[in-house]
C-alpha cells in the first residue's frame, strides 16, 4: 500500500502498482531539454513479466510514445499489439531484436528480456544509438557487467537500470542520515529475500520450443541445449545458463540498497557463500535457500535467501526478520534502519523505538526519460555503474556456491565462525530449514569456497575456476563485445 501520509517535501502520487518486485508511482514528467519538442519513442522489449510493467508505465508519461514492442514470441507479439490497437495505440512489431535496432524512428528501448541477454541487449543498443532502459540484474555475469559500462561511457549514451529504489527520495534520505553517523557507524548491512519459490515440475523429456518462438534468438548468447523445465518462461530464473537464482533476481534490489548505505562503490574483496537446493527435488540447479557474505571493510553484507515456508505444510507463509520478509536491515552501533519495501524506510534505537521514518519516491522510468532528454547522465537515479556493482556481488556470491562443495553442519559452523555476523545467520538458517523438515544428512548444503577479488580490477585472485565463471562462453553472433575502460 502506499504511504498513509503525503510527504512534506515533495508531492507523492497514491497510485501504485507492485509486479515481481518493482512499482510505478505516478507523477508528471519535467519539462526539460534534449529532445524537448518532440515524443520520446522508446520500443519495449519483452512482454512478459516485467514488460508489462514497462508499457503501463511509459503510457502514462507525457511526451512518450511507445513506438514499437519486441517480443521471440509471435503470438505475444501479435496479442500485444491488439491489445495497445485496442487503446489507439498503433506499434510497429519486431520479433527480431536487431531489425528493431535498425529502425531510425527509435530513441530508446526499455529492456525486460531473461538476464542472459541484458547485456548484449544493452550493448547493441548502444551501438546503434539508442538509450537504454535495462532491467536488473544488468548483467548476466561480472565481466559484461564491466563492459556495458564502459561502452556506456564511450558511446555517450544514457542507461538507467532498472533497481527503481534508486529513485525513492525516502530511501536516499535515510542513506545520507545513516551516513552521517546519527545511528553511530554501520556495523553490518542486511538484504532478505524470503519469498516463496515452489519446486518446478520435473520433466521427463526436453520441453518442445513452442512453434512461435524464434528458439535462436531466444538462447541467444547461451549455449542451444535441450530445456529440462516445465515452461519456457519466467523457470530459466533457476538454470545458470540464463538466470542468476534470486539472489540477481528479486535479491539484486535489496544488494543494491545495502550497498547504497554502506557507500561501497566497487566489489567486496572477499565473498562466500552456504545454501543448496533443499525440500524438493526439480530441475532448478540455483540455491532456494543461501547465504552470501560480502566481506567489505567497512562492514560486512549479509545476504539471506529463503524460498521455502515458515515451516513443512505451511503453505506460502514466509518467515520475517526484524519486520521484514523482502527488504534490508541496516544494523548500527545505536540502532538500525529498516528498510521494508520500495519507497520507505524506519530508523529504531537501541531498545526497539522508532525515532524516524523516511517515506516516498520518485518515478523511475520519468526519471529515465528526463536524462534522456537532457542527455546529462548525472539526473539518472540509478546510473549503470550502479546497477553493474550491485548486480556483480551477485554473481560472486554465486560464483562461490557453485565452486561449493557438500559439508556437514559442523564442518560449516567452523568454516563461517570468524565472519562477523554469520553464526547467528547460519543458525536461523539451519531452524528455518529444520522446521521444514530438511533432512541435512541426506541433502547437506553447499559450502562455497571464500573467494578474493581484485575490487579495482574486478578480477579473481588465486582461483582459475572463479576467473571462468566471471565470464561466460558467448555463442556467436550473440558476443558481448569488450571495451576497454
Amino acid at each position: 500500500m502506499p504511504p498513509s501520509s503525503p510527504s512534506s517535501r515533495r508531492r507523492f502520487l497514491s497510485q501504485a502498482t507492485f509486479a515481481g518486485g518493482a512499482f510505478f508511482i505516478s507523477s508528471r514528467l519535467t519539462s526539460c531539454g534534449g529532445k524537448a519538442n518532440g515524443a520520446i519513442n522508446v520500443a519495449v522489449v519483452g512482454l512478459k513479466g516485467r514488460g508489462g510493467d514497462h508499457l503501463a508505465s511509459y503510457k502514462k508519461i507525457p511526451g512518450v510514445r511507445i513506438a514499437a514492442i519486441c517480443d521471440v514470441n509471435s503470438k505475444y507479439l501479435a496479442d500485444e499489439a491488439a491489445r495497445l490497437e485496442k487503446e489507439g495505440l498503433k506499434v510497429k512489431t519486431y520479433q527480431d531484436y536487431r531489425k528493431l535496432l535498425a529502425d531510425k524512428d527509435i530513441d530508446a528501448v526499455s529492456l525486460a528480456t531473461p538476464n542472459h541477454w541484458h547485456a548484449l541487449g544493452t550493448q547493441w543498443a548502444m551501438e546503434a544509438g539508442k538509450d537504454v532502459f535495462v532491467e536488473k540484474p544488468v548483467s548476466h555475469n561480472v565481466w559484461e557487467g564491466r563492459q556495458i559500462v564502459n561502452a556506456e561511457k564511450k558511446l555517450n549514451r544514457i542507461v538507467q537500470g532498472g533497481t527503481q529504489s534508486r529513485s525513492s527520495f525516502a530511501i536516499r534520505e535515510a542513506v545520507a542520515w545513516v551516513q552521517a553517523g546519527n545511528l553511530g557507524k554501520i556495523t553490518l548491512a542486511r538484504g532478505l529475500c524470503y519469498k516463496s519459490r515452489p519446486a518446478m515440475k520435473v520433466r521427463k523429456t526436453p520441453l518442445p520450443v513452442p512453434a512461435e518462438v524464434d528458439r535462436d534468438l531466444w538462447f541467444g548468447p547461451a549455449p542451444i541445449v535441450d530445456i529440462r523445465r516445465p515452461r519456457l518462461d519466467y523457470d530459466w530464473h533457476w538454470q545458470w545458463d540464463y538466470g542468476n537464482g534470486d539472489l540477481g533476481n528479486q535479491g539484486v534490489h535489496q544488494m543494491d540498497i545495502a550497498r547504497w548505505f554502506l557507500g561501497e562503490t566497487a566489489i567486496a574483496p572477499t565473498a562466500w557463500s552456504v545454501g543448496g537446493r533443499l525440500g524438493y527435488q526439480d530441475d532448478g540447479q540455483t540455491p532456494n535457500t543461501q547465504l552470501v557474505y560480502q566481506g567489505y571493510e567497512k562492514a560486512p553484507l549479509i545476504f539471506e535467501v529463503r524460498g521455502l515456508p515458515t515451516a513443512k505444510d505451511a503453505g506460502e507463509g514466509m518467515d520475517k526478520f526484524m519486520g521484514a520478509g523482502v527488504g534490508v536491515i541496516i544494523h548500527c552501533e545505536n540502532g538500525h534502519v529498516l528498510v521494508p519495501d520500495y519507497y520507505s524506510a524506519i530508523a529504531y534505537d537501541k531498545e526497539g523505538k522508532e525515532v524516524k521514518k523516511w517515506e516516498g519516491a520518485d518515478n523511475h522510468y520519468e526519471n529515465f526519460i528526463k536524462a534522456v532528454r537532457s542527455r546529462k547522465p548525472a539526473e539518472l537515479n540509478a546510473p549503470l555503474l550502479d546497477g553493474h556493482l550491485s548486480a556483480a556481488i551477485c554473481h560472486t556470491g554465486n560464483i562461490s556456491y557453485q565452486l561449493g562443495e557438500k559439508k556437514s553442519i559442523e564442518e560449516i559452523k567452523q568454516a563461517v565462525a570468524s565472519s562477523q555476523g554469520a553464526t547467528e545467520t547460519l543458525d536461523r538458517m539451519l531452524q528455518h530449514l529444520q522446521a521444514n523438515a530438511v533432512d541435512l544428512s541426506a541433502t547437506p548444503l553447499t559450502l562455497g569456497p571464500v573467494l578474493k577479488f581484485d575490487p579495482a580490477a574486478e578480477t579473481a585472485s588465486g582461483n582459475a575456476a572463479a576467473s571462468k565463471l566471471l565470464t561466460r562462453e558467448y555463442r556467436a553472433p550473440y558476443v558481448v563485445k569488450a571495451y576497454p575502460a
